[in-house]
């Protein structure tokens, strides 16, 4: 039983010692600066964001999808260069390069920037099939949403393929 009569007076003695009363210093600087100055009465508003339209939000999605599957990351690691440059054994003379072939792990700039357009080029014309299929419009106006949207993810499958088949020139063959 005389543990509890101890464990009752530290718990009465930790309730007498506040921070003010343990440093008569610290309890001067925290009061006597504020029997002088005064806060002045601020009047804040709190700041009243408005929501950006959905084509706003659509539009940085889209470049922020760019940039990604273009490896801008890859290109600010890295460093690589622009484009390369190959001297041509035939005549000796240097022609420009786009793609690095041979090398999946490894790209020039414009490669990857090009690679990136061909996948947004597909992704469009997906959202333009998407809106063909809307009920509300022109049907004049859904068949040019359609054949934009076909012809959209036609050209981009045919160039993805096509860079595929430069990068790695053995590849589905």
């Amino acid at each position: 039983m005389a543990p509890k009569a101890d464990a009752t007076q530290s718990v009465s003695a930790a309730a007498d010692s506040s921070p003010s009363s343990v440093d008569p210093l610290f309890h001067i600087l925290r009061v006597f600066p504020y029997s002088i100055l005064r806060p002045p009465r601020l009047r804040l508003k709190l700041p009243s964001f408005t929501l950006p339209s959905p084509m706003t939000v659509f539009a940085l999605v889209l470049l922020t999808y760019f940039m990604v599957v273009s490896g801008i990351i890859y290109d600010v690691i890295v460093e690589p260069p622009g484009i390369g440059s190959v001297q041509d054994p035939a005549t000796g003379s240097v022609r420009p390069v786009v793609f690095l072939p041979g090398r999946v792990n490894g790209q020039y700039i414009i490669e990857g920037l090009s690679s990136g357009f061909m996948f947004v080029l597909g992704g469009m014309g997906i959202v333009l099939l998407d809106l063909a299929l809307d009920k509300n419009r022109a049907k004049s106006l859904k068949v040019s949403y359609a054949s934009a949207g076909i012809t959209s993810v036609v050209i981009a499958y045919i160039m993805s393929m096509l860079f595929i088949r430069i990068k790695i020139p053995g590849y589905l063959r």
